[in-house]
């Protein structure tokens, strides 16, 4: 293992959209695989062909896109270990399920559902294992030439792995230790069908990663009960020496903790569980992304990584590259994650503000457009930068900045009863001159002036200011006053003075 490089693969299989706890267990492969300077793999395992759904391959390359998680090797890719679809690699299998079979470690098995079911009905929690393999229809207990006919005739068939009894079988995992497992408790698993010629998922799992030289497996927890099986198959295809190191990796867990996440988990409590939006090809109904709700990629890794992770500080907010850096097995959980959707939102809030200006202000340019608004694009980012701090996802920027780009023609009625007084409109009167006198409009040399003004004038501060508030915005918020007056310009914001003198009724006449 000392001298060999790191390869480690993500392997789903296309039947529907990519869960996010399959996006976490990739992002680990990958930052163990970069931090090692090793490959990262992207293997389809499309065995099983009546759950195969169309587009869903085509979704999962596009979601590590989406994230920016780039494959070394991938269908679409290619590489020297390909072909990365398991179904374009049936003869491979059937090589190794053939020298299996020769040496007397598998054996074949014609046993048809209804005998199995007659099977289990006689035997309590029946297992078809060495107590009972020799009860049953197989290779082990008919005549050759039975065997032969059979299989020449047509009859369905499934290959079984031969576990032979009372061995114990120890996975060596990096994040849970060392694990110990009688083989007496497994059965002897189907590791081929002759209904599509095609393996299981056991089989076919340890040949591609021996074949594709896998280092690492680093895979979810609900795998670990696999792993003594494979365990035992690397032994059997006297591949010891080469076998991976394992790594299974906590579960995602519901927000309450209590079993693993689901969709119907982001159905009730409203929040996505897919990395991309999804519609099912079947029944239409469409499956909502972090992507399309707002995420940014880069919040979304750093959210996953805290998943069953922790780098052992105080920092919270990493790159890419520095989680690259950071990574180890040994700051794994053992345990579950809650998953905490309140703190997917704040990592994509501290993404936000560290995103420049400029690039949010992309982001935005769709908004805009939308409310047919064209500006500048430096005045965008400039408005962002006062207000950006406010918003956990750039959709909710239009609530908060809408009067930067659409003058009021109405003023929010409780807040003109609470704060435009009698004196309002001479007072707005005279700061409306004193503005026109500014040279340097800037926000600093304007909050200097005017509060100097207000002072020497014995004016009452707040009232000054939520009036002017009140005539530039329409309503009580928005950020530090000069800085919106100092964005708006100055003729803009003498403009909106005007309007509400004119526009807003004295007290007296309300």
């Amino acid at each position: 293992m000392m001298n060999r490089r790191t390869r480690v693969r993500f392997a789903p299989s296309p039947t529907g959209p990519l869960h996010i706890g399959g996006v976490r267990t990739a992002l680990y492969n990958y930052l163990f695989a970069k931090q090692q300077e090793g490959d990262f793999i992207l293997r389809i395992e499309d065995t099983d062909s009546n759950r195969f759904v169309p587009g869903a391959e085509a979704y999962i390359q596009e979601a590590f896109d989406w994230l920016g998680l780039p494959f070394d090797e991938s269908p679409a890719k290619g590489g020297k270990f390909g072909p990365y679809r398991q179904s374009e690699r049936k003869e491979i299998y059937k090589r190794y399920v053939t020298q299996l079979l020769d040496n007397k470690l598998a054996y074949i098995a014609f046993d048809t559902p209804e005998e199995l079911e007659a099977k289990r009905n006689e035997i309590p929690n029946f297992q078809y294992d060495a107590s009972t393999r020799l009860q049953m229809r197989n290779s082990l207990t008919l005549p050759a030439e039975e065997v032969a006919r059979l299989i020449d005739s047509g009859t369905q068939y499934v290959v079984r792995i031969k576990i032979e009894p009372q061995i114990d079988i120890t996975v060596n995992d990096l994040i849970r230790g060392e694990v110990v497992i009688n083989s007496s408790v497994l059965d002897d698993k189907v590791i081929y069908k002759s209904a599509d010629e095609l393996p299981t998922y056991h089989l076919a799992n340890v040949v591609d990663d021996h074949l594709m030289e896998i280092t690492h497996v680093i895979r979810g927890e609900e795998w670990l009960p696999s792993a003594p099986l494979h365990v035992w198959l690397y032994n059997s295809l006297g591949w010891a020496e080469t076998m991976p190191a394992f790594a299974h990796l906590p579960l995602l867990l519901k927000p309450e903790g209590n079993g693993k996440l689901s969709k119907r988990d982001g159905d009730r409590l409203g929040f996505p569980v897919f990395p991309l939006e999804w519609r099912d090809p079947k029944s239409g109904e469409l499956s909502s992304g972090y992507r399309e709700s707002g995420y940014l990629p880069e919040a979304v890794i750093n959210f996953l990584a805290f998943l069953g992770w922790n780098p052992g500080t105080e920092q919270e907010i990493f790159s890419l590259e520095e989680l690259v850096a950071a990574f180890s097995f040994e700051r794994c959980s053992k345990s579950g994650a809650k998953f905490d959707f309140e703190k997917a939102k704040w990592f994509n809030h501290k993404h936000i503000q560290a995103r420049p200006n400029e690039q949010l202000a992309e982001m935005f340019q769709p908004v805009l457009a939308e409310k047919n608004i064209s500006c500048d694009m430096s005045y965008v980012a400039n408005v962002i930068a006062v207000m950006k701090e406010r918003i956990n996802f750039v959709r909710e920027l239009w609530d908060q900045v809408s009067f930067f780009f659409i003058a009021p023609v109405s003023y929010d009625e409780k807040t003109v009863r609470k704060r435009w007084k009698k004196e309002s409109p001479a007072q707005l009167n005279e700061l409306i001159g004193l503005l026109e006198s500014i040279d340097d409009f800037s926000a600093g040399n304007q909050e200097k002036i005017v509060k100097q003004w207000i002072e020497e004038k014995g004016y009452h501060l707040g009232n000054i200011m939520n009036a002017f508030r009140l005539a530039l915005v329409g309503e009580s918020k928005g950020p530090q006053m000069f800085e919106i007056s100092s964005l708006l310009g100055r003729q803009e914001t003498i403009d909106r003075l005007r309007r509400a003198i004119e526009m807003i009724p004295a007290p007296e006449d309300q």
